[in-house]
């Protein structure tokens, strides 16, 4: 109650409004695989095109899992292909990876990494094996045998005189600098008799007690600093600004290995307390997500190596005798490629004119990152379900809400090899997760190569209305080799549920839908096939002459007759997940018959509006939806308990699975 305690004209919001409930999303899916690059714990990646999932998880070329002795396709990568492709919007992948290490009868190869992360240490030129940078890659994978390269950037000269006396500008003078920042990387010639010299120093602003106020100076890797009071540029004294660019390449599978796409990150320092260092930028914990999936690389100096040495380590390595042959003739030398006591590094002819870009540049590979072995049931599961910052697999996706449809794409590939029992844990890990989670459910991939005893026999082991299961595999063009390919179809189904939210809305049945990527199929079903398997609660994906390549099917996976339509599942989760979402200012409430009124007006507005969009079945309001909300659901123990129950019921529309015309003779002159 607002208080008047003096006398005055009060001026008050009130609301004659009833509290409205918003439908939730039911097109976001949720991708649970192998790839290969990209993060692997944490919170899932969203992803809202094919390109976002390139640029954090590489592209579509194929797995080669040291556990397997042949390659195989990158089924996630087609599967978000797919889902984008038949109209999918928004979609969060769990990426699962499993090392070489995790295996003890595994031998590593010597070319290998244990841990899946390619790397590469780059050693000082001028003492090998002491100081060094470690440059990795950030999550493991063969996609992480990354080209980077480093290229130096050198300003022009900032270094100027002024005036110690603005009103008198022919007096004493003093050199100053222009676009210097604290930590920055500098090269100064300082031309002292009886030669000139260039040193690569940090610049350091300080307090200088002579001269009783802030000054520069800069210091080298060893020895006294330079004070800037002891430049003068009158003189041909010099100070320019050295930066760094890394350049990421990003390439394909072997044997080609192809430039995919190149990430360009400017404007770094060499110093540890630069805020735009090297190590910095790259460092192995980032503050935010968005970076870690971002930057590809980490680079880590041992020790608190200062900004010359930094330079040194990461600029100043030797280049190959090609290089020197091409620079040989630009700098306008007679040396030998061989001879390597000229110093024709990046950070050697730095300060040349003569030299490009690309001549300021040494690029490094990263090596020894593959795609491990082929990850178990135990990695699809995941775990840290109570820490959101350390989740994998499946455990990963409870912490994300607006997922409503998940997936597995590929985890039934080779069923008939040794991995039948974990493609088996896979799907029960699915169903799990869908029924714990409440509002979701799961698209099953039939196994690959299997027909219809073998498929009826898949089927027999699952029980769920929360499953919804699709048989044969589709056949696409692979993008990559441009050759058929055979895909699971839970990449095309997820997107074609997203599509058909999104047309029609969740109540409509997602089946008699036109698989846009499909070229073909795995096994070719008729009428009879499907006489057998419809009824079993086996989804089909057949050919139709004249109209494509269709879904034939919305059942779930269930022995339960209440709930073995798909999209009834799936409506009844959006209801209850909206008026879940929608109705939580109702506690804490005076659990009185005011706020029972509220929330029976909330509720039938809400139903009222799914009727009027011809989402529930009836002629009128209460052929359609019923609501109560008073003594009649609730007893004076419910009350004394803090319990208010509502209850709703609704009339669904089912999908007009069969259409019947009945057709008869009829003569015109019959008798009424």
């Amino acid at each position: 109650m607002p208080e008047y305690l003096a006398p005055g004209v009060y001026v008050e919001e009130v609301s004659f409004r009833q509290k409205t409930i918003e439908g939730v999303s039911t097109s976001t899916a949720g991708f649970v695989g192998a790839a290969r690059f990209g993060v692997t714990s944490g919170e899932p990646a969203l992803v809202t095109n094919l390109s976002d999932f390139e640029r954090y998880f590489h592209g579509l070329d194929a797995l080669s899992f040291a556990d397997d002795a042949q390659a195989q396709p990158n089924f996630l990568a087609q599967a978000v292909r797919a889902f984008f492709e038949e109209g999918g919007r928004r979609l969060y992948i769990s990426r699962v990876f499993r090392p070489l290490s995790d295996d003890a009868t595994v031998n590593v190869p010597a070319n290998q990494n244990a841990d899946g992360v390619a790397r590469l240490t780059l050693t000082d030129p001028r003492s090998p094996g002491t100081d060094t940078i470690l440059v990795r890659a950030r999550h493991p994978g063969s996609g992480g045998n990354l080209t980077v390269r480093f290229i130096g950037r050198i300003s022009d000269n900032v270094l100027g005189r002024r005036p110690l006396d603005p009103a008198n500008l022919t007096g004493p003078q003093e050199s100053v600098l222009r676009g210097v920042q604290p930590f920055d990387l500098v090269r100064v010639v300082n031309n002292i008799s009886p030669a000139a010299t260039a040193e690569f120093c940090w610049a350091e602003y300080y307090f200088d007690p002579a001269l009783n106020r802030m000054a520069w100076r800069f210091n080298p890797d060893s020895g006294a600093p330079i004070p800037l009071a002891a430049l003068d540029p009158t003189s041909g004294d010099e100070v320019h600004i050295v930066s760094l660019a890394v350049e990421v390449l990003y390439l394909g599978a072997p044997p080609e290995s192809e430039v995919q796409r190149r990430d360009l990150f400017d404007g770094l320092a060499f110093h540890p307390a630069h805020p735009r260092a090297v190590q910095t930028v790259f460092a192995a914990n980032l503050p935010n997500r968005e970076e870690e999936m971002a930057y590809p690389i980490v680079v880590v100096p041992t020790g608190n190596l200062l900004g010359p040495r930094v330079a040194r380590i990461l600029l100043g390595q030797p280049r190959a005798p090609t290089e020197r042959l091409r620079l040989i003739p630009r700098l306008g030398l007679t040396l030998s490629p061989l001879d390597v006591t000229t110093d024709l590094s990046v950070l050697g002819i730095m300060h040349d004119d003569r030299v490009s870009d690309a001549d300021r540049t040494y690029e490094a590979r990263l090596t020894g990152g593959n795609d491990g072995l082929r990850p178990r049931a135990s990695h699809f599961e995941g775990q840290g379900a109570n820490s959101p910052a350390t989740a994998t697999g499946l455990r990963a996706f409870e912490h994300v809400e607006d997922i409503s449809i998940v997936a597995a794409p590929g985890s039934t590939f080779r069923y008939a090899g040794p991995y039948r029992n974990d493609a088996d844990q896979i799907v029960r890990l699915l169903i799990s997760h869908c029924e714990r989670m409440r509002y979701r459910v799961c698209l099953v991939d039939a196994p690959d190569n299997t027909a219809i005893a073998g498929i009826r026999a898949f089927r027999s082991a699952i029980d769920s209305t929360h499953a919804a299961l699709y048989y044969p595999w589709i056949e696409i063009l692979d993008p990559v080799r441009g050759e058929p390919l055979l895909v699971p179809p839970s990449g095309a189904m997820a997107g074609i549920c997203a599509r058909n939210d999104i047309e029609r809305g969740v109540h409509k049945a997602p089946a008699n839908e036109v698989i846009r990527t499909a070229i073909g199929l795995e096994q070719m079903l008729n009428k009879a096939h499907q006489d057998v398997l419809n009824p079993e609660g086996i989804n089909c994906l057949r050919s139709f002459e004249g109209r494509g390549i269709r879904v034939w099917g919305a059942r779930t996976a269930t022995s339960d007759s209440e709930w073995k339509y798909l999209n009834l599942r799936r409506y009844f989760a959006y209801l209850e997940r909206s008026i879940e979402r929608a109705t939580q200012w109702a506690v804490f409430e005076p659990n009185g018959p005011k706020l029972w009124k509220d929330v029976r007006l909330s509720v039938e507005d809400f139903l009222y509006s799914e009727w009027q969009n011809n989402r529930l079945f009836g002629l009128n309001v209460g052929e359609a939806f019923f609501v109560r909300c008073d003594r009649t659901t609730m007893s004076a123990n419910d009350i004394d308990n803090g319990r208010m129950v509502c209850l709703i019921g609704v009339s669904p529309l089912r999908p007009a699975e069969f259409v019947i015309f009945r057709i008869g003779q009829w003569t015109a002159d019959r008798r009424s």
